[in-house]
């Protein structure tokens, strides 16, 4: 199986580890107190004291796992790429160990590795092995699985517990939630159900798949945290979990102690490419919505706003005056897009949808493709210092790019380059699109510091566009004027466009 892995070279936890050790060993020296103190310490209690219920401790898991394992399925896919780049060219190339005679899986790899290359230097189509987990939902026969599982496919299969195999038909798939929706035929088929009640964190979790081959392998751990945002998801809201999850665990689920699905698993952190306790799970919420529309119609539609959409960082709330650093700021808005024609401009921060405060830019993405297209919304917008709201009808979110249209260079008189209040060496953009170009950054200035490089275009200060030296510092002074310290800055690089609060000296 093609593993979703996050990248091996972030760390989340440090290299080292801070001991923080209480010695009681060795101490003579004796307190003593009066009984007037020791009534006076116990009458002292904190007043927000943390007194946690009682929890029973659990008897096992063998009843719950004997009940919902005839619903949980391996998936086994053939998939061919076309092109000669890549790992897999001629033989697959997988990874499991020694099956002994007599496994589902044993004939399958073995049948699948007779075809392999001719030998010959022509490049020829790859094909390739993967397998998963899944978990049939319905007595007439769909499964869940993750999207990377049976992407490619040209053949899949389902084995259950029982050794039963069934070939499966893909009713379709959602690369953005990475969850995809299998077909077999049959009737009164064992399933289970998605939670009504969504698990909290330090509930137990019961993960049951098919790591390396190795199907109907179970592991227990806890809902360690949830809202995680993993990176390479445009959605994020995953549930992160301790169980043992490997690969082939992906599409598995995850079930709380009610023999409820509580989450799909999808990836997992691993420095080493195993387990090293840090898993992540697509919550039932998430899976059930998905999955509806995939049933219905073999696609998801989601709400379209069109933004493009930054977090609000504490120097840009104290840039525009806004209380707290939430929302999401408005870098531009997509031309004819819903947002647009509604009146929303770049600079704008949505800080809530139909009431609902949203806490940055994921939020706020994942808001809106919660709304069906066509949906009117009400948007919380800070703009000029003071709140207002704007009603806008979200469009459908194509999953298309729209091409990239040439700008015509406009000539422009040579300007040298001048040194602005701020620590940055500017020089009007020559290239025709407008703003000023950094040439040079004083390292110790906080321009520096918030990660401005030279080649950045600085195109407004304080919702000004700038494209000379004056208009920048006087861009510059008028946030000074209004007695803010932080003054907000539009800069593009490479083309895209960002916020940034700048710090202002005195």
């Amino acid at each position: 199986m093609r593993s979703t892995f996050l990248s091996r070279t972030r760390r989340w936890l440090g290299a080292s580890a801070l001991a923080l050790i209480v010695a009681m060993g060795g101490v003579s020296t004796a307190l003593v107190m009066t009984s007037e103190q020791a009534t006076a310490q116990v009458q002292v209690q904190p007043a927000a004291q943390i007194v946690p219920p009682g929890v029973a401790p659990t008897q096992g898991f063998a009843d719950l796992v004997e009940a919902v394992k005839p619903a949980v399925v391996s998936i086994l896919v053939e998939a061919q790429e076309t092109g000669a780049s890549g790992s897999r060219r001629g033989q697959p190339n997988f990874n499991f160990p020694d099956l002994p005679d007599g496994h589902p899986f044993k004939d399958f790899f073995d049948n699948f590795g007779q075809q392999g290359g001719n030998g010959q230097d022509k490049p020829q189509p790859r094909k390739f092995l993967a397998a998963g987990s899944g978990f049939v939902i319905s007595a007439d026969g769909y499964i869940v699985t993750n999207n990377h599982v049976v992407k490619d496919a040209t053949k899949v299969t389902v084995v259950f517990d029982n050794g039963d195999e069934k070939v499966a038909s893909i009713v379709g798939t959602d690369e953005r939630t990475d969850l995809a929706v299998l077909k077999i035929d049959g009737t009164d088929m064992p399933f289970v159900k998605l939670e009504t009640e969504r698990s909290r964190i330090g509930d137990w979790v019961v993960a049951v798949g098919n790591p390396f081959g190795l199907g109907g392998t179970v592991t227990v751990g806890i809902i360690s945290a949830e809202g995680r945002d993993i990176g390479g998801s445009s959605y994020g809201d995953f549930l992160q979990i301790d169980a043992a999850v490997n690969s082939g665990n992906s599409g598995g689920p995850d079930f709380n102690l009610k023999g409820e699905v509580v989450g799909v698993n999808t990836a997992i952190y691993s420095p080493n490419g195993g387990n090293v306790g840090i898993a992540f799970a697509i919550p039932a919420s998430t899976v059930k919505q998905i999955v509806d529309q995939l049933i219905k119609g073999g696609t998801v539609v989601r709400g379209f706003l069109g933004v493009s959409i930054q977090d609000v960082t504490r120097d840009i709330a104290d840039s525009v005056g806004l209380p707290s650093p939430k929302g999401a700021i408005v870098r531009e808005p997509t031309p004819d897009g819903p947002a647009g024609k509604a009146g929303i401009v770049s600079g704008d921060i949505i800080t809530a949808v139909d009431g609902k405060q949203i806490s940055d830019a994921l939020d706020l993405s994942r808001t809106i493709a919660s709304k069906a297209p066509s949906t009117p919304v009400e948007l919380t917008i800070w703009r000029d210092g003071a709140e207002t709201k704007v009603k806008v009808t979200l469009e459908t979110l194509k999953e298309e790019t729209a091409d990239a249209q040439d700008a015509t260079p406009v000539p422009q008189e040579e300007v040298a380059p001048a040194k602005s209040s701020v620590g940055l060496t500017l020089v009007p953009n020559s290239d025709g699109s407008g703003g000023l170009l950094i040439q040079n950054i004083d390292e110790n200035s906080p321009a520096a510091e918030k990660g401005f490089a030279v080649g950045d275009a600085i195109l407004e200060v304080d919702n000004k566009p700038v494209a000379t030296l004056d208009e920048f510092e006087a861009a510059i002074k008028g946030v000074k004027d209004k007695g803010l310290s932080t003054a907000l800055v539009k800069a593009s690089r490479d083309g895209q466009a960002r916020f940034v609060g700048l710090p202002l000296s005195e």
